[in-house]
């Protein structure tokens, strides 16, 4: 769809211009097989580590897991990550046998100055249904959830809302919870609820989390 090597200034005008290809799909109700996505960088900053884990919703169990290096050919710069990122995801992703019927990354989605992060944009990339479930915020306001566990309040910006910010877990910080493609921000609060175990996180991009940093040292 595009270049990952491009400049700071293109990657900014080509998020606008993706962003108007973003969907919002309605997801079916019996979701069983969600892939959980994470990244690390080498030490020097030059590769980039993609993890995703398959994780059986009906089972609570991980199925799958692979790893993909990839070269760093983007500079840090906030609210581009992805041009950054998502090449070593996408080859992890490539390299998945099963079927995830969804992905959740531990990233934003429409909850972006721009409405292009990097669940979003990856999304986008495999026109596959994806959420954004990130532990902080990247733009809007909100006032914080109820303590009960699956309330939530909206995530708004520039009068748009742009996400939920989810209580997981009681006595903890809550989550920013987002659609990516081919999603609806309902159903994905609803799939991110029904994957969270004991932890603050689904489990999927917990266990992405887990495993992407046991091989970091490995390439």
């Amino acid at each position: 769809m595009h270049r990952w090597s491009i400049s700071p200034r293109a990657a900014t005008r080509l998020q606008c211009r993706l962003a108007e290809r973003i969907r919002c799909d309605p997801l079916p109700t019996n979701i069983r097989f969600v892939a959980g996505a994470d990244l690390a960088f080498s030490a020097d900053g030059r590769r980039c580590l993609g993890g995703v884990v398959l994780y059986d919703l009906k089972e609570r169990l991980v199925i799958e897991q692979t790893l993909a290096w990839r070269p760093t050919r983007f500079p840090y710069v906030p609210g581009l990550l992805s041009f950054r990122e998502a090449p070593a995801v996408l080859a992890a992703v490539r390299k998945l046998k099963g079927i995830p019927d969804v992905f959740i990354l531990d990233a934003h989605g429409v909850a972006h100055p721009r409405r292009m992060g990097l669940a979003a944009h990856i999304g986008l990339l495999m026109d596959r249904p994806t959420i954004g479930c990130a532990k902080s915020r990247l733009c809007g306001r909100h006032v914080d959830p109820p303590a009960q566990v699956g309330r939530s309040t909206p995530l708004i910006d520039r009068n748009e809302i742009v996400g939920a910010v989810l209580r997981t877990r009681p006595g903890v910080k809550p989550v920013y919870v987002s659609r990516g493609h081919r999603v609806t921000l309902v159903d994905a609060v609803r799939v991110v609820i029904a994957c969270v175990g004991r932890y603050r996180l689904p489990e999927p991009t917990r266990q992405a989390h887990i495993l992407v940093p046991r091989h970091r040292h490995d390439g």
